[in-house]
Order: structure tokens, then sequence, then C-alpha cells
């Protein structure tokens, strides 16, 4: 099961990578919208570092 959030923590970088694409694709379109979507990628790249640290804890309790 390990290696299942060890791979979806990897998701929330794509997810991040994604919405910065966007967000500057938007940009020059709708900025309230850009602002979000760069809003959203700072809470994935958040998302995975809570989430690798709270895995690694969790790895190293069940040692």
């Amino acid at each position: 099961m390990s290696k299942f959030f060890k791979y979806f923590e990897y998701a929330y970088l794509i997810f991040a990578v994604v919405f910065v694409i966007t967000g500057f694709y938007e940009l020059g379109i709708n900025p309230n919208q850009a602002y979000l979507l760069f809003g959203m990628a700072v809470v994935a790249v958040f998302m995975f570092f809570f989430k690798r640290r709270f895995r690694r804890r969790f790895e190293e309790r069940n040692k």
C-alpha cells in the first residue's frame, strides 16, 4: 500500500504543473481565474510535501 501512496504524491506535482500552465494561458484572458489556478498550484505543492512527510512518519512508526 505504501507504493500506492508514493505514486499518489507525485500526482499532486502533476496537478500543480497543469494548474500553472493553465494559469499562464488564462492570464491574458481572465486574470482572476489565473490567480485562482496559481493558488491551487501552491496548494497542490503544499499537499505533496505534507503527504510525503506524513507517509514517511507512518512508515517509520510501522518499522
